[in-house]
């Protein structure tokens, strides 16, 4: 079968890639750069020039691969309205070329926002709806086309996918530490975030685009929740600084943006997802991770 991944070089589309080819995959990945074009032909994978915003190389890519793995964002904090509009436009292009074909089409999504007071579930709906919502609406735009010939799968990760080399919302956290000379954690530091491990994350997408069925949402979750408080000790430990609780009307200041995400509880099940694929997770945790000192290189 052959695969046309976006955000092939990325943090988990470069584990995902490396999963698929070894499982036989024929993968060709969408790179912006010299750089990661090399890293892809490197692997044995074919090369598709371009980026999110260029729709006719998702046109080309979507048009010629019997499934497409979409986890290409922009992730422009500074500019969410853009990095939602680009990211509705690009599912909603590949969704167009896939219609009446019936292939897979598995996206990211994610856990946060889905569910308040209670570890969310793969039965939760995702509550952003249109273009103005987190994302653009993308998944409910997606799953939509279920109905058009197209076999969507929502691949939702947790807050933070993690491993050696990450510099997701982890090691912002951890520059946080670094910058203001402790280890934070928001009000108590009961709340907690779900968590996963990259090389785990890659598997549950392979085993998604096997065996899932149209409509499913998965849900990258190897640990339900982890405090914010037991990952402020664990980076204490790793730089030597102490751990305080930061009071939520401060964590903005303190930590920047992913301020307001460390405040959030953002635990999530995988329970269903685990049952359907038959997926163990089975990597380190984040508290070994974290203990590995690969955050604090």
């Amino acid at each position: 079968m052959s695969i046309f991944v976006t955000g092939a070089s990325g943090w988990i589309g470069s584990a995902t890639v490396d999963t698929l080819l070894a499982a036989g995959y024929e993968v060709t990945g969408l790179a912006r750069s010299d750089a990661s074009a090399k890293a892809l032909q490197a692997k044995g994978a074919t090369v598709l020039r371009g980026g999110l915003d260029d729709l006719d190389s998702l046109r080309e890519g979507s048009s010629d691969a019997e499934a497409v793995i979409h986890l290409a964002n922009k992730h422009d904090w500074s500019n969410p309205a853009e990095s939602n509009r680009a990211e509705r436009t690009a599912v909603e292009t590949i969704c167009e070329v896939l219609s009446g074909s019936n292939r897979p089409f598995l996206f990211a999504s994610g856990v946060a926002g889905l569910a308040q007071g209670r570890p969310s579930t793969e039965d939760d709906a995702s509550p952003f709806i249109g273009p103005d919502a987190p994302r653009g609406g993308a998944e409910n735009l997606a799953l939509g086309y279920a109905d058009k010939g197209v076999k969507p799968i929502a691949l939702r990760f947790s807050p933070t996918t993690h491993g050696d080399g990450d510099h997701g919302f982890i090691s912002l956290i951890v520059a946080a530490a670094r910058a203001k000379g402790v280890s934070g954690y928001v009000g108590d530091g009961s709340t907690g975030w779900a968590a996963v491990h990259r090389s785990d994350a890659a598997e549950m997408i392979r085993l998604g685009l096997e065996t899932a069925p149209a409509g499913a949402r998965l849900h990258a979750v190897g640990e339900e929740s982890v405090s914010s408080k037991e990952i402020a000790e664990s980076i204490g430990r790793g730089l030597g600084l102490p751990t305080a609780s930061i009071p939520a009307e401060e964590a903005f200041d303190h930590f920047g943006f992913i301020g307001n995400f460390f405040a959030m509880d953002l635990s999530s099940s995988s329970t269903m997802t685990q049952k359907l694929l038959e997926w163990t997770p089975t990597g380190p945790t984040l508290a070994d991770d974290l203990a590995s000192g690969s955050y604090f290189r």
